[in-house]
């Protein structure tokens, strides 16, 4: 214990009595350490916020949408044309998924209506849908102020709207939107509720169905089908086209995740079933989608993993090279120590002490480094995205696992680094080292 104490000290000591040398020394492995926990931490914080979008569609959620067929976009060219197709979910498929379906915990089915939506002088292009109350469980749905689509107004094909947060902004920019009246086309209806905003312009939610949710404005099933009937008019630049759309989107929300693939391979099968030749229905399923961004960010894990794992081996090199350097210098030292009775064990152990304490406190500098970083960067994120007037997220999670693999694979790196040249100054003969000058 007395030899372990004193070759402590005096690996202390040379370090101190060098200590510029030392932080140079140390600062790969700071640097190596700090973008350890960083990249790990940037790619935890990626992988969490497209899992938690992804989620906000709901894991056990299966979602069918009408789409225009492709061939019904077709326009004779330098021409203007008025149409209306028919195509995508009809009741009856509705009707058929429900009942090869009993065990759903909810078949939420919605419809769009509308080519505007007004209030006084201030327009914006439809994207209201009727609903029914289930469509809360299963899209996730917050409100915010007031109250949700009830079964009650269901059955009394109530006038009422529910908006999101960028329609209230919009329409109502001065007002509590509450027991105020818009129009959807010619339509007035009583908004009764506000919905909660979902995310940054409507999150993965957007991208995945195609629209931005924070401007959805929702209104009762039944009254959507006996107000607007199936046909929706879009007017562009003096023409207009139009689709005839009975049932636009139906979530199914599965019993438990194990039986989505499943689920949705059924679903699949009635879908191109009924819709062999039309192509107008289309099928997400999140927890698909889901299994494959963990994938992804997996992936992206092991990579940025690697590229820091280069910047500890640069710093592992540089430690070597440095106590290559000292040995050298040292040289007469290890012959003074060899010839007063130390042994090639004691000259060894006190390299490899000097490179170990560098390396660890390289380690900890390093954790601090990196998790200050981390922990900016994840505060920073809203601020950087007003400054840059961007979207993109800037998220980075510090996880428990990278903070101590970081630190272990320092040390390591360190100690095996310092083995060779700890070993080189052992190996030196004590005459020819005390004649070195």
């Amino acid at each position: 214990m007395t030899f372990l104490i004193e070759t402590i000290r005096l690996g202390l000591t040379n370090l101190r009595l060098h200590f510029l040398r030392s932080v140079l020394t140390a600062l790969g492995i700071i640097l190596g350490v700090g973008a350890v926990i960083t990249m790990v931490a940037i790619g935890e914080g990626s992988k969490r916020e497209a899992l938690l979008q992804i989620e906000r569609l709901g894991a056990k959620n299966i979602i069918l949408r009408s789409q225009k067929p492709p061939e019904s976009n077709t326009q004779q060219s330098g021409q203007q044309r008025s149409f209306v197709i028919r195509y995508g979910l009809t009741r009856d498929d509705l009707d058929v998924i429900r009942e090869n379906f009993p065990d759903a915990e909810v078949i939420a089915p919605l419809k769009e209506v509308g080519g505007q939506v007004l209030r006084d002088n201030r327009v914006q292009t439809s994207q209201s849908f009727g609903v029914t109350p289930e469509l809360v469980e299963a899209a996730g749905i917050r409100v915010e102020r007031g109250r949700y689509i009830t079964q009650n107004d269901l059955d009394e094909r109530s006038m009422i709207a529910v908006i999101g947060s960028a329609v209230a902004k919009q329409l109502f920019p001065q007002e509590d939107p509450l027991g105020q009246t818009l129009r959807i086309d010619d339509k007035p209806f009583l908004v009764a509720g506000v919905m909660a905003p979902v995310g940054l312009s409507g999150g993965a939610g957007a991208s995945l169905v195609g629209r931005d949710l924070n401007l959805d404005v929702h209104v009762p099933f039944t009254t959507a089908n006996a107000v607007f009937g199936d046909v929706v008019v879009r007017r562009e630049s003096g023409s207009f086209s139009g689709g005839e759309v009975q049932v636009s989107e139906i979530y199914v929300v599965c019993s438990s995740r194990d039986r989505v693939m499943r689920d949705a391979q059924r679903i699949e099968r009635i879908v191109n079933l009924r819709h062999a030749t039309e192509n107008d229905v289309a099928m997400i399923v999140p927890y698909e989608l889901l299994e494959e961004a963990k994938r992804t960010a997996m992936t992206w894990q092991i990579v940025l993993g690697a590229v820091a794992g280069i910047s500890l081996l640069i710093g592992g090199i540089g430690i070597m090279n440095i106590m290559l350097a000292t040995v050298q210098e040292r040289t007469r030292e290890i012959g003074i120590r060899r010839a007063i009775g130390a042994t090639r064990r004691h000259i060894t152990a006190q390299f490899v002490v000097e490179t170990g304490v560098l390396s660890a406190i390289g380690g900890i500098l390093g954790l601090v480094f990196g998790i200050g970083l981390s922990v900016g960067m994840d505060s920073l994120g809203p601020t950087i995205q007003r400054l840059f007037q961007t979207q993109t997220t800037i998220s980075a999670e510090v996880t428990g696992w990278s903070v101590a693999l970081a630190f272990t694979v320092a040390v390591l790196t360190g100690l095996f680094f310092g083995i060779f040249p700890a070993i080189k100054a052992a190996k030196q003969d004590p005459i020819v080292a005390l004649r070195h000058d």
